[in-house]
């Protein structure tokens, strides 16, 4: 702001310019929409239970599961064939999904997961045909085994694809937000249209109660508005004729007249619902190594598969050796593993969403845990953007409130931000403000008005020097620190001088305190004059304050943090930013109700609260607690399972049957999946983080 153009030019210093989701499936499901996901929770659903029906018989009238339980098959020649019949309609039905994604794994030349069940079954559907034909032994009858393991792997499939499915919710949330219907100020009347119809220009009415259509600017009437969706924010926010408004939000207790200003995919609603969605398929660090982890698995596997064959062959068990090394195939399935990080993510994707933190690179979300320096631009972040009134000094006999009255009287016909300021401040004392008359305004030196049959006027040392007056002791102290002083005359008297200053944002103080209290140096950058960054740094408590530095400077003092072996989060507007956004090991953008495609940030908060910070460090090293806790507990299941699959301890008398792999293998997804789901309780309230800090 160039307060040198306005008639209140004075003597200041402040110039206050301003988430590859590697499906499980194979290629057949490696990229799946967010209807994908509801799809195949539905496919899942049906053909688990319809292999559950199968199932039942074909265990029942297994031979080897009979013996197992001690019961009598009748003698009836049909039962000897319903476990094989059944069993290849389980392999060829329900083992389809895994038989399809096999051969895409041979195709893409990346065997995984879906090799090895593919493999698994088939080893069990060609021992158990031997052996109902008399080919091979009795003993290798697996219909019952292969029947457990299509449903087992069915069941955990469709946990998979319901979290999955899950994980997405925010973004249909998201979508609901949006009025089926939108009313358009048409002429005189009012019609109904959709919200897709919409174009920039139209009027529309937003009655009590509504969501707004699309992101617009209040002409009309005052309500408060739910921005929650936007902001992470609970509280209502009051928005009147000026003010721009989101496409989602909801006007709570009365109705606004709003012009449309973007439609479509330019709202901010949709631009978030890209961000995650992009965060959400984006492929981070953990991630690639939990596919390279998952291809090591099938190497491991196949290794002791062979290795459990050749060796239980030497001994003289060919029987045993095939049983071992279908279950060393079955216990391998890096199911667990593959899980393990993408679930993770996702879940803390869509988690932060609906906290107002909208991560756009999953790398920078796990990089923020080992943040230890965090840059803060200070206008429009640590600060409001905007001037204020911070002090009042009054002259011998007048108060604070009367003279405010009448600058408020003198500045009310005034547009200038700093008339603006004075009549705003007014407002929140709830003062009387006398209506003014005749009111002049003249370019560096102030306003003039009769407010209450006195002569009002406001303005800096010009005002003063043409009145041959002289300014308040105090004015020269808010000189030295950078502030903007303006006085108020009455009849040509001096009554009182007025402080104004960019205004400090009342969270950035618990948000430098809480980050102190995390062992994080703060940093502010800002293109302001040293008196003006040194006050807010001293009020602040910030460790090291870079000021009138430019734009295209801002990236090479990110550069001299990380030379100094600092990792730096820089936190900007994303507008003069960015660059500086870009250099940082992490990038964030504060405000994305107002610009939320920054390209240069990794991760963007709805909310203008910078303690939203610490809800994007709690989510780090969140997340990465269930990565580490994932990780090991599935690869650390295989390292010990696959032994004993393969029967190292028979010579203690121990073997690990088939069925009871299968079930462990399950039930290690299982407990990854909701393991991962556990994220959804962090509590990432900023307010809170704060506050236990």
């Amino acid at each position: 702001m160039d307060t040198d153009q306005h008639p209140h030019a004075g003597h200041h210093a402040d110039d206050m310019s301003h988430l590859d989701h590697q499906g499980h499936m194979g290629g057949q499901m490696g990229s799946m929409g967010h209807g994908g996901h509801g799809d195949h929770v539905a496919m899942f659903r049906r053909l688990f239970w319809i292999m559950v029906l199968l199932a039942i018989p074909t265990v029942l009238c297994s031979n080897m599961f009979a013996d197992l339980l001690g019961y009598s098959l009748p003698d009836a020649e049909w039962v000897r064939w319903v476990s094989p019949i059944l069993g290849t309609v389980m392999y060829f039905w329900g083992g389809q999904p895994f038989l399809t994604g096999a051969v895409s794994e041979i195709r893409s030349r990346k065997p995984g997961m879906m090799l090895l069940i593919a493999l698994a079954l088939t080893m069990a559907l060609i021992s158990s045909w031997g052996s109902t034909l008399h080919v091979l032994g009795h003993d290798l009858d697996f219909w019952w085994e292969l029947a457990l393991l299509v449903v087992i792997m069915l069941l955990g499939h469709w946990i998979e694809m319901r979290s999955l499915a899950q994980t997405s919710s925010a973004l249909d949330s998201l979508a609901a937000l949006l009025p089926d219907e939108a009313e358009k100020v048409d002429g005189d009347r009012i019609v109904t249209v959709a919200p897709a119809d919409l174009q920039v220009g139209d009027v529309v009415v937003v009655r009590p109660g509504a969501s707004v259509p699309a992101d617009g600017e209040v002409v009309d009437g005052s309500a408060h508005v739910d921005e929650s969706m936007v902001t992470g924010e609970s509280a209502a926010v009051r928005r009147s004729v000026g003010d721009r408004v989101v496409a989602g939000t909801v006007a709570t207790d009365s109705g606004l007249r709003v012009r449309v200003t973007a439609t479509g995919d330019d709202t901010t609603l949709a631009g978030i619902q890209q961000l995650v969605a992009d965060a959400q398929s984006s492929s981070s660090r953990a991630q690639r190594l939990a596919d390279r982890a998952a291809g090591w698995l099938f190497w491991y596997a196949v290794g002791a598969g062979v290795l459990t064959a050749i060796v239980w062959t030497l001994l003289g068990h060919p029987d045993e050796a095939v049983v071992r090394t279908i279950t060393v195939l079955v216990i391998a399935c890096p199911h667990a593993l593959g899980l393990a990080i993408p679930l993770v993510v996702s879940i803390a994707t869509e988690r932060a969403a609906r906290a107002g933190v909208l991560i756009k690179d999953r790398l920078a979300l796990e990089t923020m845990r080992t943040v230890n320096t965090v840059l803060f631009d200070k206008t429009g972040t640590l600060t409001r953007g905007e001037p204020a009134v911070t002090e009042i000094e009054p002259a011998a006999g007048w108060s604070q409130d009367d003279v405010l009255a009448l600058a408020a009287g003198a500045e009310a016909d005034s547009e200038h931000p700093l008339a603006k300021a004075i009549v705003h401040t007014a407002q929140q004392h709830d003062l009387r403000v006398p209506p003014a008359t005749d009111f002049s305004s003249e370019p560096a030196t102030g306003v003039r008005a009769n407010v209450g049959g006195r002569i009002v006027e406001v303005g800096g040392p010009a005002l003063l020097e043409a009145h041959e007056a002289q300014e308040l002791p105090v004015a020269q102290q808010w000189r030295d620190e950078g502030a903007i002083i303006l006085h108020v005359l009455a009849d040509g008297e001096v009554i009182a001088a007025l402080r104004l200053a960019d205004e400090i944002r009342p969270e950035s103080r618990q948000a430098v305190d809480a980050l102190h209290a995390r062992g994080i140096q703060v940093v502010m950058i800002t293109g302001d004059a040293s008196a003006v960054a040194n006050a807010v740094g001293k009020e602040l408590g910030i460790d090291r304050v870079y000021a009138q530095v430019r734009p295209e400077d801002k990236a090479h003092r990110v550069a001299e943090l990380q030379q100094e072996g600092r990792t730096v989060a820089m936190v900007g507007d994303g507008v003069n930013d960015a660059p500086a956004l870009a250099q940082a090991d992490v990038g964030i953008a504060i405000g994305a109700g107002t610009d939320v495609a920054i390209a240069s940030a990794g991760v963007i908060l709805a909310s203008s609260d910078p303690r939203s910070v610490l809800s994007v460090i709690e989510l780090s090293h969140a997340t990465y607690r269930k990565m580490q806790q994932n990780l090991w507990w599935a690869a650390g299941y295989n390292l010990i399972a696959v032994p004993l699959a393969a029967g190292v301890l028979a010579p203690v008398g121990f073997v690990l049957p088939m069925s009871v792999g299968a079930i462990l293998m399950s039930a290690s997804t299982v407990i990854v999946a909701l393991n991962a789901q556990l994220l959804r309780r962090v509590d990432l309230d900023p307010a809170r983080l704060a506050a236990r800090t």
